[in-house]
C-alpha cells in the first residue's frame, strides 16, 4: 500500500477530479485541489481537501501552489460540449492545458523535488486496429493533428522519468458516469432517437467509469513510471455500447450515426472519435492491482440508470 502522500490536484472539481478526490481521502491521503470558484472551492473542503486558488496558465503562480506536495496529479481538462466537439477551436484551452500546464507544473515538480506526475490522457490516440486487442505497444496514430497537444503533453512527463521523478501517463476511455455532463448530452440525444457514438456498430469503443477513473489515479501514486491504458475489462461494440445506455434508461432502440457525419465537420480529426479500439488495461492491472469495479458499460450503465431513478422516485415523494 502506498504510504500517506501530500498530493496536489488539478482539474478537482471535475468529471473525474471529484471521484478522484474522494478516492485519495479514502485512502489516507492528503489533497490540495485547484478550485476556480468558491462554490467549487466550498464543495473540495466539505469533501475534505484543503482548496487552491491558482491559475493554471501562470508559471509562478503554480510554482508557490505545488510547495509542500509529494505528488501532482493533473487531472484538469476542458472538453467542450457535444454540439462544439467537431470545432477545432473549441478545443484551445483544453489543449493549452495538456501542454502550456504540464510544462509549468513540471517545472514545479522540478523546484520543489516532486518526484510523483501522474497526468492524464485519452486512449483515443490509438489507430483503428477493427476487432484486435490494443496494448501500451501500439503506437499512437499520429495522423490526428487535434490530438498532437494530448501526445506532446505525454511526452512532456515521460521525459520528466529519470531526469528527476517518476512520470505516470494515464491514457484514459471514453468517460461516463452519474454526474459527468456527458450523460446529459446523450440524453439529450436520445430524445431524436440517436446513440451516444458514432461510427461503425461492429466497431469497439473501450470507455471507463468515473468513479474507476478515480481509484486509477489512487493506483497510480504506486505504480512504475509510464504509460497506462485505464479502461473497462470489457470493451463494448458501438451497439452493444448503445443498448447499454438504452436499457439503463428504458428508452427506445438507438441509431448510431456513421462515421461521415463527424467527418464533414472535423475533418480528418474525426478519425480518433470514430475509429473501433479494443483497449486492454491489462498493463495497469498487473503493475498496481487495480481492477474497475465495473466490469463494462453494461453493469455501468445500469447502475448509474438505477440511481437516478431512484433519485427521481425520491424528488417525486418529497414534492408531494
Amino acid at each position: 500500500m502506498t504510504p500517506s502522500m501530500r498530493c496536489f490536484v488539478t482539474g478537482a472539481t471535475g468529471a473525474v477530479g471529484r471521484p478522484a478526490v474522494r478516492a485519495l481521502l479514502d485512502a489516507g491521503h492528503q489533497v490540495r485541489g485547484v478550485a476556480r470558484t468558491p462554490e467549487r472551492a466550498a464543495a473540495l473542503e466539505a469533501a475534505g481537501a484543503e482548496p487552491v486558488v491558482a491559475d493554471l496558465f501562470d508559471h509562478d503562480g503554480l510554482v508557490a501552489a505545488v510547495a509542500g506536495s509529494d505528488a501532482i496529479l493533473h487531472l484538469a481538462t476542458n472538453v467542450p460540449p457535444l454540439s462544439k466537439m467537431g470545432f477545432l477551436p473549441a478545443w484551445k484551452t483544453h489543449n493549452r492545458l495538456r501542454t502550456e500546464t504540464t510544462r509549468h507544473l513540471l517545472a514545479a515538480a522540478r523546484i520543489h523535488g516532486v518526484r510523483r506526475f501522474v497526468k492524464e490522457s485519452i486512449t483515443f490516440t490509438y489507430p483503428d486496429r477493427g476487432a484486435e486487442w490494443i496494448d501500451e505497444s501500439v503506437p499512437p496514430d499520429e495522423r490526428a493533428k487535434a490530438l498532437a497537444p494530448t501526445l506532446e503533453g505525454e511526452r512532456l512527463v515521460l521525459a520528466f522519468h529519470g531526469a528527476v521523478g517518476d512520470g505516470v501517463v494515464l491514457r484514459f476511455g471514453l468517460f461516463y458516469g452519474p454526474d459527468a455532463r456527458s450523460t446529459d448530452e446523450a440524453l439529450r440525444v436520445a430524445r431524436v432517437h440517436l446513440a451516444p457514438t458514432v461510427g461503425r456498430p461492429d466497431g469497439y469503443v473501450s470507455s471507463i467509469h468515473v468513479d474507476d477513473a478515480g481509484t486509477s489515479v489512487v493506483a497510480a501514486l504506486g505504480a512504475p513510471a509510464g504509460v497506462y491504458n485505464v479502461v473497462d475489462d470489457e470493451p463494448l461494440t458501438r451497439r452493444e455500447y448503445a443498448d447499454a445506455f438504452a436499457a439503463a434508461f428504458d428508452l427506445p432502440h438507438l441509431r448510431i450515426s456513421p462515421a461521415g457525419m463527424l467527418r464533414a465537420v472535423a475533418g480528418r480529426s474525426a478519425r480518433a472519435l470514430t475509429a473501433s479500439q479494443r483497449v486492454s488495461n491489462r498493463r495497469f492491472r498487473e503493475a498496481t492491482g487495480w481492477a474497475p469495479a465495473y466490469r463494462s458499460a453494461r453493469e455501468g450503465w445500469a447502475a448509474i440508470g438505477a440511481a437516478r431513478g431512484h433519485e427521481h422516485a425520491a424528488d417525486r415523494e418529497a414534492s408531494r
